[in-house]
């Protein structure tokens, strides 16, 4: 029994280490966020379009191209041939690093008679970049002297030899067959071990091959045909499979894309997991068509019987796919712009996300809506709504962000400070607008819901996280006496008197106050209700002071401007004293912050700016310099491009 019992555990021992040197999990211990795509270009002037380009995005179907499509890379100071087509990247088993290979040829100029090498990149951050070429007729002229063509190499880790394989398809000026080759990668990641060999022979010839292994079994993806006669009859994305990187391979010869057997080709197939899902994306080039689309699957062996379309905003010809984090984002948009704003925002406590304004809106990597800013030891403080997505119809709003920053210029993005859902009783509601003011060493963000009623959270800190510090509602529809809409407890704004007396401003057609006991979550008596001659009041009340003169500014009409009253007691009687912002660009609401910051004033608003995408429900927070006449009135905002970071 022991003999057998010592066999038995001999046995799954050999198993678990045999199946454990076929993992092909990147040891990275990021978690990815985002995902990266490496390509060449497929419009634009000739001579431009084989260059190396990076496009990032959240969710691997809607793409966003780097450096306003521009080369990351110049493919004259990498190859021989002075382009690049066809570049494949793949980040380290170890995670310290990437490698691209690609192939060097520039059609452009020297057309498809002949190309012989392939250009092989190397990095530890992605943005900087160490290169060769390796030239297989020059370096190896025993065996490929007679080369034609040295097509679409790509890179894979070899568990077993614990090394980097590259393979690539291979035709001879004597032969049109054409072939995978493979070498593996010297240590250096500059050039092969030795002599390339036949990795795998496809029954009627392959190109641009791409290997993703999965459940012990590699699965090879290229371009094959099927042959009657030795002329081709149909042709299209096919696979091979194996349990080794060493083969043998087995054909089965069935078309993968819809497009087999029609009159739109395709090639350059790709194969890339998708982030937190059991979804791959097989998508592939139709270079005919100017389109690149995609095709699903879990298993990969049955794909989705419908084509995809991504979203992007530029033409990529053959290229592939990885996984990045947010760290790699943040740094990748610092060196080339362009990185969709959600894989910017910050995720955990403690992480930052640092940027430059540039005129107005003031921030353009996400949404923002419904500002609200305080100065808290000689920073300013913005705390937005964050409005979801591109192009919405209604309102879609789950969190809010903060900001900060001491010159209006460079500016600081913390993690999500609080969400709706810390919010338990906000059920189906939206985050709405709120404001935060600090009391007795504590941050008080008022927030309201829609319909749900308005709520109040705490922290220690500016940046957040905040606290439900009730768990119920502060105030609800109930408090809004005379009120016919069933939104109208929303848009808080509190501020604190000379005396130290908190008060709350809220509503929806009809402007509700209130004075707060001194632990800021309790109301201190009766709700009343502001009325005056000219008083026609929308939403977003806000209330400051300025040499003993208290203004409520607020939105008015629909589209929404800004108007203003003035008064010498927050309890009234007001004097309206006109408009004060016209209505804000592509934006049927408006809503504003006034805040004075290092001697000067600030009139933050938000308007529809962001394109494409923006609109009046995807809003984008701005500051312009707001000014006193010399009674104590106010200038009327001047809304500019430029904003006030350049001034």
């Amino acid at each position: 029994m022991n003999y057998y019992m010592r066999s038995i555990v001999l046995i799954i021992a050999l198993i678990f280490v045999f199946f454990k040197a076929f993992s092909q999990k990147v040891k990275n211990p990021n978690k990815f966020e985002g995902y990266l795509f490496a390509y060449f270009e497929g419009s634009g002037p000739g001579n431009g379009q084989e260059q190396l380009r990076f496009a990032a995005s959240a969710d691997g179907l809607n793409w966003s191209a780097l450096n306003q499509n521009d080369p990351v890379i110049k493919s004259d100071t990498i190859s021989h041939s002075g382009g690049i087509r066809d570049p494949h990247i793949v980040r380290k088993e170890d995670a310290s690093g990437f490698y691209i290979t690609a192939t060097d040829m520039n059609t452009h100029k020297n057309g498809w008679a002949r190309n012989t090498g392939i250009v092989m990149l190397k990095s530890s951050d992605l943005g900087r970049w160490t290169h060769s070429a390796v030239d297989l007729a020059k370096e190896y002229p025993a065996t490929f002297a007679k080369v034609k063509w040295v097509w679409a190499p790509q890179t894979i880790y070899d568990p077993i030899a614990k090394k980097y394989l590259v393979y690539f398809t291979i035709r001879f000026e004597d032969d049109e067959k054409l072939d995978f080759y493979c070498a593996y990668a010297n240590k250096d990641f500059t050039g092969f071990e030795n002599k390339p060999i036949l990795m795998f022979s496809p029954k009627f010839g392959g190109i641009d091959g791409d290997i993703i292994f999965k459940d012990g079994i590699y699965h090879f993806f290229y371009k094959g045909n099927t042959k009657v006669g030795g002329k081709e009859v149909k042709n299209g994305i096919q696979q091979a499979t194996s349990r080794s990187l060493k083969g043998p391979w087995l054909e089965d010869f069935k078309y993968l894309d819809v497009y087999a057997g029609t009159s739109t080709p395709v090639e350059g197939s790709s194969i890339f997991k998708l982030n937190d899902s059991p979804d791959y994306v097989l998508m592939y080039d139709l270079y005919t068509k100017g389109r690149y689309e995609y095709q699903k699957s879990t298993d990969l062996f049955n794909f989705s019987d419908a084509p995809l379309s991504f979203t992007k905003n530029f033409f990529p010809r053959h290229g592939s796919v990885i996984g990045l984090t947010a760290q790699e984002a943040c740094q990748l948009n610092s060196i080339w712009k362009g990185i969709p704003g959600e894989l910017l925002i910050p995720k955990l406590p403690g992480d930052r996300f640092q940027f430059v304004a540039d005129g107005n809106p003031i921030i353009t990597h996400q949404y923002t809506a419904d500002p609200a800013a305080i100065v808290d030891e000689g920073k300013l403080w913005l705390f937005t709504g964050h409005d979801a997505g591109g192009k919405q119809k209604t309102f879609k709003m789950e969190d809010w962000s903060v900001f900060s920053t001491t010159d209006l210029k460079n500016w600081t993005q913390y993690a999500v400070p609080l969400k709706l859902s810390d919010f338990t009783w906000a059920k189906g509601g939206d985050a709405y607008a709120g404001q935060v003011i600090k009391r007795n060493g504590k941050y008080y963000w008022y927030i309201s819901t829609n319909a749900l009623g308005i709520g109040v959270a705490v922290s220690d800190q500016a940046e957040g996280p905040y606290i439900d510090a009730l768990g119920k509602p502060l105030l609800t529809n109930k408090d809004c006496y005379d009120s016919k809409n069933y939104w109208a407890c929303i848009d808080p704004t509190v501020f604190v008197d000379k005396k130290g007396q908190g008060w709350i401003f809220w509503g929806n057609s009809e402007c509700y106050y209130a004075k707060l006991k001194e632990n800021m979550i309790e109301i201190d008596g009766a709700v009343k209700r502001i009325n005056f001659e000219g008083f026609n009041f929308t939403e977003a009340p806000w209330i400051h002071e300025e040499k003993g003169l208290y203004y409520l500014s607020y939105a008015t009409g629909f589209p929404e401007k800004i108007a203003y009253a003035t008064s010498k007691s927050l309890e009234g009687p007001w004097k309206y004293q006109g408009i004060l912002n016209e209505i804000a660009g592509n934006s049927d609401t408006n809503h504003q912050a006034i805040v004075e910051f290092k001697n000067k004033w600030y009139f933050f608003y938000h308007n529809g700016a962001i394109q494409p995408g923006g609109g009046s429900n995807n809003r984008s927070v701005c500051v312009d310099e707001i000014f006193y006449n010399k009674d104590g009135t106010l200038k009327r905002i001047m809304m500019t491009s430029e904003g006030v970071g350049k001034r």
